[in-house]
């Protein structure tokens, strides 16, 4: 099949249409002041490293003010930057530094529900009759007694927490953080306001957390259970019908929508969309007037099996409004490294993956570190920060995804300086893979391997980083950015070819020779390590290439 990414829009497409995003975990990229945790500073000191790689934006975790029971997510003051993360004129210096490199920066937003410290909050449990009691989702108890119905939060407890002022309140995720009402017009008219005061400052968009979850059933009905092993259409036992993907959030998106298109160039908001499918993802487009990119899941969930993998490319293109443009990632800040969860660790793997991320039409996002391959750590529980995960196995603690940036092999990496213990463990590269570094406190990290590192892999031409490089910037020459159609060539169990836009991609997923496509001729990049010229007519194993039309 082949269609076009983006119809109606070649002329003149916005500035996402194709980018390469990259997500940034700021208290993990750099630390410029020896305390152990990244900060904005530590983003403007590194921005030349994404520059050079050929990044378009920015999306950085979250910087506003909060108590940090859930790292940012439990926002206390949305206009505002957290003391331990900078200043106000530190992010302003961000974006004016990072748009001199011609790049931009998204700020992330958490809509669906603040911390129990901010100040709507604080009134609001002062009592029923509270100016901001009807901001926050309260009920009363059920008939016997306990919570309103059997919703429960993301870990599995009751996402109802009772209150000394006589109510229950609501919260799907931690209980410090409660989730707001958005049938109540005053919210509406605060997010307003909230996302002027950003882009006025100059923020290109937001990521928007939990961005299907707005409202809630009005009713507050109990969730049925859960008839499906798809593990985005329910938990626990229960689907998720009536806390979650409701039809009012849609309005939501439509008048924000006007906001940001208000604005030269328009801003971008850019939806962590949790949906099971193409359809139901491509509804938060709208006609055109709600988010213009949605994270596709069943993408990133899905095992790196090309059949897999090419369907649900297909399905979503056929499903996205005209202009539509998707979101393609492999690694984020909960769903853990792609080089870890598709490729096990190997090198060969992981440079496939890197070439089809790269490929296909639409918006890519790269999750720091995936551009030199990084993988998960298995942060020992004593280790551990994520509260929301302390008591699960290592393969599903969120901190795995969220260690250091190893910059170099100097003492603590580069990310902080010698003698500093960071926030969360480096790998420690003289014990196996599922060894991290001490406890605060205790000896002194090793220097990272050199072949893990930013340093180690720069001048390699061989290295993971390196072929990231070229496979961004063949993206941006000959793919227009990303812009270019898909046409399936051949889906096999080990095989994917396809053309984008005027170039055959063929990747081999399979430990065996496997036959290159007609189509393919001249070879312009191939994943091997050292570039050496793939064999006539042959792919090696793991191996993929990008060719000229024979």
């Amino acid at each position: 099949m082949s269609r076009p990414q983006v119809s109606g829009l070649e002329s003149d497409p916005p500035w996402w249409h194709g980018a390469v995003i990259y997500q940034l975990y700021v208290r993990s990229w750099r630390d410029s002041d020896d305390d152990g945790y990244g900060d904005l500073r530590g983003i403007i000191e590194r921005l030349d490293h994404l520059s050079w790689l050929g990044v378009d934006a920015i999306w950085l975790s979250p910087t506003m003010p909060s108590p940090d029971a859930d790292w940012g997510y439990d926002v206390s003051d949305y206009t505002g930057v957290h003391p331990e993360l900078g200043t106000l004129a530190d992010l302003d210096e961000l974006i004016a530094q990072a748009g001199q490199r011609g790049m931009r920066v998204l700020l992330d937003l958490a809509p669906n529900h603040t911390s129990s410290a901010h100040p709507w909050f604080a009134d609001a449990a002062s009592g029923r009759a509270s100016a901001h009691r009807g901001y926050y989702v309260w009920a009363d108890a059920g008939p016997d007694g306990g919570p309103p119905n059997n919703w429960l939060d993301f870990t599995g407890r009751p996402a109802w927490r009772w209150h000394e002022s006589g109510q229950y309140y609501l919260h799907n995720f931690l209980a410090g953080q409660p989730d707001l009402n958005w049938w109540e017009p005053a919210v509406h008219r605060e997010f307003a306001r909230i996302l002027e005061f950003w882009f006025e400052r100059g923020v290109a968009g937001f990521r928007i957390d939990v961005a299907n979850g707005l409202y809630k059933d009005a009713e507050l009905r109990d969730n049925p259970p859960l008839d499906s092993p798809n593990p985005m259409d329910g938990a626990y036992g229960l689907r998720f019908v009536y806390n979650t993907n409701r039809p009012e959030t849609h309005g939501v998106y439509r008048d924000w929508r006007k906001i940001a298109d208000n604005y030269s160039p328009e801003r971008l908001l850019l939806g962590e969309t949790w949906v099971p499918d193409a359809q139901r993802l491509a509804a938060y487009y709208g006609d055109d007037d709600e988010l213009q990119l949605g994270f596709n899941f069943p993408f990133a969930f899905a095992r790196l099996d090309p059949a897999r993998l090419a369907a649900i490319v297909e399905q979503t293109l056929a499903a996205l409004p005209p202009g539509g443009c998707p979101v393609w990632m492999g690694s984020n800040h909960d769903l853990g490294r792609f080089p870890s969860r598709w490729c096990g660790g190997d090198e060969r793997t992981i440079r496939l993956a890197l070439l089809v991320l790269a490929t296909l039409p639409g918006t890519s996002v790269l999750y720091y570190g995936d551009e030199i391959g990084m993988t998960d750590v298995d942060v020992p529980v004593a280790l551990r920060r994520d509260r929301a995960t302390l008591d699960v196995n290592a393969d599903a603690a969120r901190d795995r995804a969220r260690t250091p940036m190893p910059w170099d092999g100097s003492p603590g990496g580069g990310f902080t300086g010698p003698g500093v213990t960071p926030w969360l463990p480096l790998a420690d590269p003289s014990s196996p893979p599922d060894r991290a570094l001490p406890a605060p406190g205790g000896t002194i990290p090793p220097n990272p391997p050199a072949d893990r590192t930013v340093a180690g892999q720069r001048d390699d031409p061989g290295s993971v980083l390196s072929l990231c490089r070229r496979l961004l910037a063949l993206r941006r020459a000959e793919l227009g950015g990303g812009l270019a159609g898909l046409e399936n060539l051949a889906v096999t169990d080990g095989v994917w070819a396809y053309r984008a836009g005027p170039l055959v991609v063929a990747a081999n997923f399979t430990g065996q020779p496997a036959e290159m496509p007609a189509a393919a001729g001249e070879v312009l990049l191939t994943t091997s390590a050292g570039q050496a010229p793939p064999s006539p007519g042959v792919l090696r194993p793991w191996e993929g290439v990008i060719a000229r039309p024979a």
